[in-house]
């Protein structure tokens, strides 16, 4: 069975920084997407970053020119940079790895934004 752990959630100021990091329990063959997801309090998971194995990337709207998203594709991690966070970006993160039909979650880390 395949986890995902992740780490750098925390608590920080507005305008400050954090890093998530999330790495797979053990090699995950033919990963085509790695991403991160959040979920605010009484709203619904939402895409934040994703990064597909040929390089492409998406993010949300609202965290373009903040987030970037990165892999390490030899050690199955992923990372999220997070800069200038805002209160609003408030939420549990989720790591995600699909690979074919299967899809992969990791236990969540809370990210809380002070004002």
């Amino acid at each position: 069975q395949v986890q995902l752990v992740e780490s750098g959630g925390g608590l920080v100021q507005a305008g400050g920084s954090l890093r998530l990091s999330c790495e797979a329990s053990r090699i995950i063959f033919s990963i085509n997407t790695m991403g991160w997801y959040r979920q605010a309090p009484g709203k619904q998971r939402e895409l934040v970053a994703a990064i597909t194995s040929g390089g492409s990337l998406n993010y949300v709207d609202s965290v373009k020119g903040r987030f970037t998203i990165s892999t390490d594709n030899a050690k199955n991690t992923v990372h999220l940079q997070m800069n200038s966070l805002k209160p609003e970006d408030t939420a549990v993160y989720y790591c995600n790895a699909k690979a074919g039909l299967i899809s992969y979650w990791g236990q969540g880390t809370q990210v809380t934004v002070s004002s």
